[in-house]
């Protein structure tokens, strides 16, 4: 059996999204992006992201919160969970649970790049929504060490 080199815990370093139309680069949650991605023996993994220095909210539950305040968090924040299985040089996510409700149900595929002995990059093309334009998300992770 092939040791599985997913396992364990990964924190994001960097996630930039290329264009084929040759705009810059952009930087959905900023430059000091931060994220923890897991993978599990048992073929369970959980992935999240957040913007850097994300602003408490003025209200001690989310629920009561101005909705503007609300808003702001969802934007700031993106996590989903599921089963995970490789095929090839792909990781396929089985999306069981998403802060995006529409993810729920869907397969995430990430191309998979191991370097540097704990360094992760997984990437992923889609359009630039109403666009025929290809862009590539780049997510680049490390094990703690």
């Amino acid at each position: 059996m092939t040791p599985n080199p997913l396992l364990g815990t990964w924190h994001l370093e960097r996630w930039s999204i290329t264009y084929a139309d040759a705009r810059p680069p952009t930087f959905p949650f900023g430059e000091d992006v931060q994220g923890l991605l897991v993978y599990t023996h048992d073929g369970t993994m959980s992935g999240i992201i957040a913007r850097a220095g994300r602003r408490p909210m003025s209200s001690e539950s989310a629920k009561t919160a101005p909705q503007a305040e609300q808003v702001a968090a969802f934007q700031s924040y993106f996590s989903y969970a599921g089963r995970y299985v490789i095929e090839g040089d792909d990781v396929v996510h089985h999306v069981t649970q998403a802060l995006f409700p529409n993810l729920v149900g869907t397969d995430q595929r990430r191309r998979m790049r191991f370097f540097d002995g704990n360094a992760l990059e997984l990437t992923a093309e889609d359009h630039v929504p109403g666009s025929s334009v290809v862009r590539t998300h780049r997510l680049q992770w490390r094990r703690p060490q």
